[in-house]
């Protein structure tokens, strides 16, 4: 069971919004389903929390959002990740096990693992007709400057995101997780904007404040000081995959009858598997032969 939980806040005066987020057990929950290196652990682990963050801010009761980063010359391959509205996440990365190196202060390198240039598309889909379609190029690969980026460029609004991963120097076990997204609504003034530069500019790493037993609502009061804080809402989030045979017979549905017997003509059987979790499902040939059957009616 995840003690993960999002919060989200707004300032009396309506100009100014954040969401924060702890994410300590999806992040772990991932690195074990997914077998990630340390490094992958990091870039996965912040693309879930932002996509959490930003699920959560649908207003949608059905409607989902998908985040996939894609560099030129990284060696994660790409990663996505995808939230429901809820702000419960679910992800994976082309090569989990890809290696770590580290910046001289001794941080992972997260953005030459992931490559510095390239793309980050956003997908929202309300479950209404075409989804909508954000894509911005990357500005560093570490994540959260590339979220704070796509904000700016795609959606022209003023934002702030910090994302940290926090490892265990020998195991490399997940230890804390987190993040927020600030964003300045329109009734922020100049006076408001500067009150936000100068907090942020104090604040300490996500991870620091989270390591130092700070909640995420003292976070989000520590980026909000001088404010008038309400809250809007709270709400709990876990690493929660919605795979199902049926919809991997759904996709079996969509292949031609003789590839779908070819699937199972070497073992007996034929094998799907979900990106996300990592179930397998398997297909006897007689099931094989019954959708085959309840394809044509």
């Amino acid at each position: 069971m995840s003690n993960d939980k999002i919060i989200r806040c707004i300032t009396s005066d309506g100009a100014v919004v954040i969401s924060a987020a702890e994410t300590s057990d999806i992040v772990f929950k991932a690195s074990r389903i997914h077998h990630t290196s340390p490094v992958a652990t990091a870039a996965l682990g912040r693309l879930l929390t932002a996509c959490s963050i930003m699920g959560a801010q649908l207003k949608q009761k059905d409607a989902s959002i998908t985040l996939r980063v894609c560099g030129d010359n990284g060696q994660t391959g790409a990663i996505i990740a995808v939230s429901d509205s809820n702000g419960n996440v679910r992800g994976y990365m082309q090569n989990p096990s890809c290696p770590t190196e580290y910046y001289e202060n001794g941080k992972l390198n997260v953005g030459k693992a992931v490559g510095r240039t390239g793309v980050l598309n956003v997908m929202r889909d309300y479950g209404t007709g075409e989804p909508y379609n954000g894509m911005v190029p990357l500005v560093s690969g570490e994540i959260a400057e590339d979220i704070t980026n796509y904000f700016a460029t795609s959606e022209q609004i003023p934002t702030v995101c910090a994302l940290g991963v926090l490892l265990e120097k020998e195991s490399h076990e997940v230890l804390l997780s987190g993040g927020f997204l600030l964003q300045l609504l329109p009734g922020a003034d100049n006076s408001t904007i500067d009150k936000i530069e100068k907090n942020i500019s104090e604040l300490e790493p996500v991870t620091t404040m989270l390591a130092k037993g700070m909640n995420i609502k003292e976070i989000c009061d520590a980026a909000l000081k001088g404010f008038e804080v309400e809250i809007l809402d709270e709400m709990p989030i876990d690493y929660i995959c919605n795979c199902s045979k049926e919809k991997v017979e759904r996709a079996f549905m969509m292949m031609s009858d003789e590839d779908i017997r070819l699937s199972a003509e070497e073992k007996g059987y034929a094998e799907a598997s979900c990106h996300f979790c990592n179930k397998v499902y398997r297909f006897s040939k007689e099931e094989l032969e019954k959708l085959i059957e309840e394809k044509k009616n």
